[in-house]
């Protein structure tokens, strides 16, 4: 395995999955297939021009005839699947568009590694295919599929036909469920980042309903470090959840971003509450960390300020993303 596919790369999880691999193993090559939507951003990456073991190349996964092309001209022995569209209040106002690239750009993908014998696929996927939580309780890998969301139902969808692949092809796959990611080059349209960015600002901080919506955060580099053990160890045809032991309210990420930027304690306002809101999201991540030996380096706290100090530090690369975002909160 060293000449890997990543579809996707141009966005937050993918670009930073990019750059942990290529600065970990010298030898492995990397396309990046994008087709730059509003979360897609080429800057992203662009302390890696000039590597020769990156390729970028702007096109769409829905595009077969180009997957496979690319796949034969770079020597293609892994595919890696983070391109979607992945934004909940997006896909109320147009499902349609979740369906043709989350559902039908895998088929796309899965049909290109089945005719070119592809070593290993890996799917990345969220939590939210999972439905919603109660107060207890956690989401494994035996846990019923319940999407409540036309977003989480796309993902779900794809996940179904990784799998059918593997059982009716025998296609080496994997598919990773993770909790919400936090960290450096999220589009600002995400909760934390549009939180920072409006203190930043001095604006106000939105958050939905009551605000007492629960989450399992994960540091995008914990999830890199997840993402590496399972391509390289994970076992065949086998579900890997991710999770990062650090549920939080909305209001309790309101308060610590309140709280680092040092902000007057009002600057929090509560917005009307979203179509379908999930009450909470938490996962046992009990499978990959004794299986593979996972375990994540973040904690919250250190992960967050870590993160508000990469926004002040990189304004000029978030104002710009700033005013394509249409929503007020994620």
């Amino acid at each position: 395995m060293k000449n890997l596919l990543v579809t996707g790369g141009a966005g937050f999880i993918g670009s930073n999955f990019i750059r942990y691999i290529l600065n970990k193993y010298s030898r492995y090559r990397i396309v990046n297939l994008d087709s730059l939507t509003y979360a897609g951003n080429i800057h992203n990456l662009d302390d890696l021009k000039g590597n020769p073991n990156y390729f970028f190349v702007h096109g769409n996964i829905l595009d077969q005839e180009l997957v496979e092309y690319l796949v034969k001209k770079y020597n293609i022995d892994t595919i890696v699947n983070f391109a979607a569209e992945s934004h909940v209040d997006r896909s109320i106002l147009r499902p349609e568009i979740f369906v043709k690239t989350n559902v039908q750009g895998t088929v796309s993908l899965l049909n290109v590694a089945r005719a070119l014998a592809i070593k290993k696929y890996l799917q990345i996927s969220t939590d939210e295919v999972y439905g919603t939580l109660g107060k207890t309780g956690y989401f494994n890998e035996s846990t019923p599929i319940a999407p409540n969301s036309p977003y989480a139902a796309s993902k779900a969808s794809a996940d179904l036909l990784v799998q059918a692949y593997y059982e009716t092809y025998g296609l080496n796959v994997n598919i990773t469920r993770c909790t919400n990611n936090y960290g450096p080059y999220q589009f600002p349209e995400k909760l934390i980042p549009l939180l920072i960015s409006n203190g930043i600002d001095g604006q106000k901080l939105p958050i939905y309903g009551d605000g007492n919506y629960i989450r399992d955060w994960l540091h995008v580099y914990d999830h890199c470090q997840a993402l590496d053990l399972v391509l390289h160890r994970g076992r065949k045809g086998e579900v890997y959840n991710i999770g990062g032991h650090n549920e939080r309210t909305n209001n309790d990420i309101g308060n610590m971003i309140v709280k680092e930027l040092a902000l007057d304690e009002n600057s929090i306002e509560h917005v009307r509450d979203r179509l379908g809101h999930d009450r909470r999201y938490a996962i046992d991540p009990t499978k990959i960390e004794s299986e593979l030996g996972w375990r994540p380096k973040y904690t919250f706290d250190i992960g967050l300020a870590e993160t508000v100090a990469w926004y002040l530090e990189h304004e000029n690369w978030w104002r710009p993303l700033k005013e394509q975002a249409m929503f007020k909160c994620d």
